[in-house]
């Protein structure tokens, strides 16, 4: 993702930067009774700080801006209030902690950022001027926003403990989902026994959360399915979607014999070969399954049938294994005040008209507009693996053909136009796929815990919830 982000690591600071407000410089008592409802501008006490009404109304208006789409204006004040409630936990614990950053070291950090752009200083901050922020309120954000990551990492970073064992683990689910196995077992004869091996990633659906859940869930699976349909790693994806939600699950069930799959399961992939994909998604009460199977063999007779444990434990010593390499380049748009989604999809619909109608060559386009690190080299990006780049658009970039352009395609860094130059098969040797699988597995694990160590700095504060359905210039109450 770094690859293709350096300039976006600016932009996304100058996003938060519209996403924190100012609070009101107004001194506020705080008496212990039902009086606090009546201090003008207080949304919620959080320990011996507060939340403004004003700061609710900013952060929406910047989600506004950069085209998110919301919900009802009840339920978004409440969310928004809520994320800025933890924000200033984390704050307050990280001054406890004694974390601070200095104005020099501060400084530095821009300078970095502004030397990985390939810009000055002056020039960086004028960047930031032309989105619509303050350099002196930028500087505030972005100091904020780097004392909650190192408060966040001597938290929980430093506990995530990877080990041997589970990086192996890893390499062999993944040495098996990319086809890196022994040759593909005799299939067994027709009607004959046999013992299948299916993967899935599984969407999961409370059955209690009402048909939006439901319906996001299953739209979840689908778009995975045919994300693998169309010859994504079904490791890899599954691993994504864990990243984007930790509840998402990718499970090898091993060799089973047909009475010991769930029913459904079976009914979904009897006729599917060894290395294929059910053709549908398959709904439980649990959730929503997408199901491959890895292998089909013959049951010998005699033979006792394979624990489903047994399989997924037996070892299976690591390889070098081919993977699929990319070069690509892109044309950035990124997100900004006073560029719509409408607009940013349009301009780059008509790069692609001209570069298809061959009027205009997609590496001088790059030069021109994209507006990232890669405009200089013509938006190339080099050579990327599975998981180097955002899942989006690493899924956009997989369906294309050599040459072949595609339609525009949003990220959380903005709009995308995205042209294949070459493609090749590499070997990833035993220390990178160690590397890889141990990144992998504590990015898992951070998720997690960070999800867990939120609810837990949450329910310990003192928080008392005010005013929040007024905006600031409503009515006093």
């Amino acid at each position: 993702m770094k690859k293709i982000v350096y300039f976006s690591m600016f932009i996304s600071a100058c996003l938060f930067a519209g996403m924190v407000s100012a609070q009101d410089t107004s001194k506020i008592s705080i008496p212990g009774d039902n009086k606090i409802r009546n201090i003008d501008g207080v949304a919620a006490v959080v320990n011996t700080g507060y939340v403004t009404r004003k700061e609710i109304d900013d952060r929406i208006a910047t989600l506004q801006k950069q085209g998110t789409k919301l919900s009802d204006s009840t339920s978004l004040r409440k969310e928004v209030l809520e994320r800025l409630i933890i924000e200033k936990i984390q704050l307050q614990n990280a001054e406890q902690a004694g974390i601070r950053v200095t104005n020099k070291e501060l400084d530095k950090i821009i300078n970095d950022l502004a030397s990985k752009n390939k810009l000055t200083y002056t020039e960086f901050k004028s960047k930031v001027v032309a989105t619509g922020v303050t350099f002196d309120r930028y500087k505030e954000v972005l100091r904020d926003d780097i004392i909650m990551s190192r408060y966040r990492e001597q938290e929980i970073g430093d506990k995530i403990k990877v080990t041997d064992a589970e990086i192996d683990n890893f390499i062999a689910e993944r040495t098996r989902a990319l086809g890196a196995t022994a040759p593909r077992s005799a299939p067994a004869a027709k009607g004959g026994p046999e013992e299948i091996d299916v993967a899935q990633i599984f969407v999961p659906a409370d059955p209690s959360a009402g048909a939006g859940a439901q319906a996001e869930a299953k739209k979840r699976a689908e778009q995975i399915l045919r994300d693998a349909k169309g010859g994504g790693d079904f490791l890899q994806l599954g691993a994504m979607a864990a990243s984007e939600n930790p509840k998402i699950k990718f499970q090898d069930l091993g060799y089973r014999t047909p009475d010991r799959l769930p029913q459904l399961f079976y009914e979904a992939i009897r006729n599917t070969g060894g290395g294929q994909l059910a053709s549908g998604v398959v709904k439980s009460p649990a959730g929503y399954h997408v199901l491959k199977v890895m292998d089909r063999r013959a049951l010998v007779a005699g033979q006792q049938p394979q624990s489903a444990e047994a399989s997924s434990s037996t070892p299976n010593t690591p390889q070098s294994i081919l993977i699929t390499q990319t070069m690509a380049r892109h044309i950035l748009l990124r997100n900004r005040s006073g560029l719509t989604d409408q607009d940013a999809e349009r301009r780059l619909a008509g790069y692609r008209d001209q570069v298809r109608a061959k009027t205009a060559d997609f590496g001088e386009l790059a030069k021109k507009y994209s507006e990232d690190g890669s405009a200089a080299n013509g938006g190339n990006l080099g050579w990327m693996g599975p998981g180097d780049l955002v899942p989006e658009f690493e899924q956009a970039m997989n369906r294309l053909q050599i040459g072949e352009v595609s339609n525009p395609v949003k990220t959380e860094f903005g709009w995308h136009l995205i042209q294949v130059l070459e493609r090749r098969e590499a070997q990833l040797t035993v220390e990178k796929q160690k590397e890889f699988a141990r990144a992998t597995i504590r990015e898992r694990k951070l998720q997690q815990a960070y999800q867990d160590w939120l609810r837990e700095i949450r329910d310990t504060a003192t928080v008392k919830i005010l005013n929040i359905e007024d905006a600031a210039t409503g009515t006093p109450r």
